[in-house]
């Protein structure tokens, strides 16, 4: 059975996660009408899903790569039918997230060690918030949680970050603004060990000059982190705000560059933004989506499900 029979049987409900791609299948709303209406798959109906899947923010390269994929499908089962395409774009999406690998969406957790989450994103993006709401779904499995004040350059970052430690209930190590960066991880890790805590979440600095000096920078933590903690950080977190559509394609490559990101958290996935980025990074970049951000509230923060995002993307489908 394929995803898109699964879905349906299924009948998930518009929950919040769905709601959140209330824009995307908005883009994708005329979907359902060109397939209804269209007679024959023809280079005209391809040429209307690509337009289609750009608008929803899937990307250029993505999308004809999908195209292509879509196109060997049919010819490869001789589908005569537009409507039938339904099932396969859904099939398709699936299979271009996943890669064929099991994509796991748990954050690595090194029992017996300080495990250090680290996160790395431009101004702006919610990585204080991102922070916030994961330290508070650790704390309430237990485990003690240091946040760092490790975006020492930029203005109200240090409170800012101090202002969500009280209202998780955990501990904000900080040093003053224009302190370097490392030399605040690194005393923040040994004040971790002393204190024995079980995870470390570190803020860093969203605004440098140049990849050179964001790569610098980025490099420098990780050996700071690792004179102490040989096998951290577990988590390199890239932290991207969905609203931003494509400039957000370039963020993830920037930063893949400049440090080794083992997956994303996208932000701002409340019904303002187009989702179809989410596809975009994971084919281009092959980085999973580990967390999304569902709106201001603290349980706002869940972990991404593929099945559940391709179901709010296509909700008019799955309509009797």
């Amino acid at each position: 059975m394929g995803l898109f029979q699964t879905l349906f049987k299924r009948k998930t409900k518009r929950d919040k996660y769905t709601l959140g791609l209330h824009k995307t299948n908005d883009q994708l709303g005329d979907l359902k009408t060109i397939l209804a209406s269209s007679t024959v798959i023809d280079d005209h109906l391809f040429d209307a899903l690509e337009d289609i899947f750009i608008q929803a923010d899937i990307g250029v390269d993505t999308v004809i790569h999908f195209i292509g994929e879509l196109r060997d499908e049919v010819d490869k089962k001789r589908i005569e039918d537009p409507k039938d395409l339904a099932e396969i774009i859904v099939d398709k999406m699936f299979e271009l997230y996943l890669q064929g690998e099991i994509v796991n969406t748990a954050l690595r957790y090194d029992e017996h060690e300080i495990n250090v989450y680290l996160f790395v994103g431009v101004n702006g993006v919610g990585k204080t918030t991102t922070i916030a709401k994961l330290a508070k779904q650790l704390i309430d499995k237990d485990k003690k949680v240091l946040m760092v004040a490790g975006d020492t350059f930029r203005a109200g970052a240090i409170e800012q970050l101090k202002i969500w430690g009280e209202r998780v209930g955990t501990h904000v190590f900080e040093k003053p603004q224009g302190t370097d960066p490392s030399s605040v991880i690194y005393d923040a890790i040994e004040y971790a060990k002393q204190e024995k805590y079980d995870i470390v979440l570190c803020d860093t600095a969203g605004r440098l000059q140049t990849k050179v000096n964001l790569m610098h920078e980025l490099e420098k933590m990780k050996r700071v982190i690792q004179k102490t903690l040989p096998n951290a950080p577990q988590e390199t977190l890239l932290v991207i705000d969905a609203t931003t559509g494509q400039n957000g394609m370039r963020q993830a490559e920037v930063f893949k560059e400049a440090t080794d990101v083992t997956g994303i958290v996208l932000t701002k996935l409340d019904g303002t933004a187009k989702g179809g980025i989410v596809l975009a990074i994971r084919h281009q970049y092959h980085l999973p989506i580990k967390y999304v951000g569902l709106g201001e509230q603290l349980d706002d923060l869940v972990h991404f499900d593929i099945e559940r995002y391709i179901y709010g993307l296509f909700q008019d489908f799955f309509k009797e």
